[in-house]
């Protein structure tokens, strides 16, 4: 059984609440989307439909873990949602899973999957992009792990919808010349020379 994404049918879980539910996680994770402009920012300066949270794929199965009582759903490409199975591995296709307290429930998170080697990310965008896993991620003053703004501005960068050019504009007063320079390296080996956040990001082609 599969079902088409109801995307309007959201009522997202704040970050302070998920941080709650995996405070017991031993697997790391960071909120991402959004919230972590936000949060790298200091405030939340637009509303947000969703709460993503990302993992790396070989700790996919924390999701099933933390949430046991809830709905898993895996959106396969090119967009389908249907049930994740207890123990299933998502494959390097499908980087995204939905969920739910119930059948009756809107969504409230969602998982973005990413990969990894050894101790690095690495970007599913561009393999050759990478990080040490330890510089993935910031935390909050309270301890609340989210993405580090570059990253997430890199996913950001290929859809330029007016929430991504809000969130591109707001990372740029809390980025330094060290995150500038890696997403606008990052930004033209992915997507070329031409990207207009790259004069924006005082970058010249070598």
């Amino acid at each position: 059984m599969s079902t088409a994404a109801p995307f309007t049918s959201w009522d997202p879980l704040p970050p302070e609440e998920v941080a709650a539910r995996f405070s017991q996680a031993s697997v790391p994770w960071w909120i991402a989307g959004g919230h972590a402009i936000a949060l790298a920012v200091g405030r939340r300066f637009r509303e947000h439909a969703d709460t993503d949270v990302l993992l790396l794929r070989r700790d996919q199965h924390t999701v099933q873990e933390v949430l046991p009582d809830w709905e898993w759903w895996a959106a396969d490409p090119p967009g389908t949602l249907r049930p994740w199975r207890v123990g299933e591995s998502l494959t390097a296709g499908v980087h995204d899973i939905w969920c739910r307290p119930g059948p009756a429930e809107p969504w409230r998170l969602q998982f973005m999957l990413d990969e990894s080697e050894g101790d690095e990310w690495v970007s599913r965008r561009d393999a050759r992009i990478r990080l040490p896993l330890a510089q993935l991620g910031r935390r909050t003053p309270e301890g609340l792990p989210h993405l580090t703004p570059e990253v997430q501005l890199l996913y950001k960068a290929k859809g330029l919808r007016p929430k991504d050019e809000e969130d591109f504009a707001a990372a740029l007063t809390v980025l330094d010349a060290d995150q500038r320079w890696w997403l606008a390296e990052a930004l033209e080996l992915v997507h070329g020379a031409h990207h207009p956040w790259l004069p924006r990001l005082g970058w010249e082609s070598p």
